[in-house]
C-alpha cells in the first residue's frame, strides 16, 4: 500500500468572486480551466489543471488571514520571468527566507491566498 501521488489542492475565494479568480489563475498564471463535474457544480468556483495536478478553487463566506502560512507552491523555469510579469501587473513579489538550491518568492493572490513560486538551481 503507497500514496501514488497528488491529485489536487483547494483554496478558497469569497463567494461571487468567480470571474476575477479566473483573471488572476487562468489569465496571469495561465492555468487551464477544467470541467467540474456536474453534481458539485453547484458549490461555485472552477477547477484548474497544471499537468497531473489540479487546483480547486472554491467558494466560501470565511475571511482569508494575511498571516496565513497555507500555501500552493508553484515550480517555474525561470523565477526572474516570473517576478517581472508579476510587477507589470501590479503584483509584488516577497522574496522567502533561503533554502539550499531554491530560489523562491511569495505573492498573495486577489482574495489573500498566499502562493510561492520556485526555481530549482543546479548544485555545483
Amino acid at each position: 500500500m503507497k500514496l501514488l501521488g497528488l491529485h489536487h489542492v483547494q483554496i478558497t475565494i469569497p463567494v461571487g468572486k468567480e470571474e476575477k479568480a479566473r483573471e488572476f489563475y487562468c489569465g496571469l498564471l495561465g492555468l487551464e480551466e477544467i470541467p467540474k463535474p456536474e453534481n458539485v457544480l453547484s458549490a461555485g468556483g472552477f477547477w484548474v489543471s497544471l499537468n497531473d495536478v489540479q487546483l480547486h478553487i472554491g467558494c466560501y463566506e470565511r475571511a482569508i488571514s494575511p498571516d496565513s502560512k497555507e500555501h500552493v507552491a508553484f515550480l517555474v523555469d525561470s523565477l526572474k520571468k516570473w517576478m517581472t510579469r508579476f510587477e507589470n501587473a501590479g503584483v509584488y513579489p516577497v522574496k522567502g527566507k533561503p533554502i539550499p538550491g531554491i530560489e523562491r518568492f511569495d505573492i498573495r493572490d486577489p482574495f489573500g491566498n498566499r502562493l510561492e513560486f520556485l526555481e530549482q538551481k543546479k548544485q555545483i
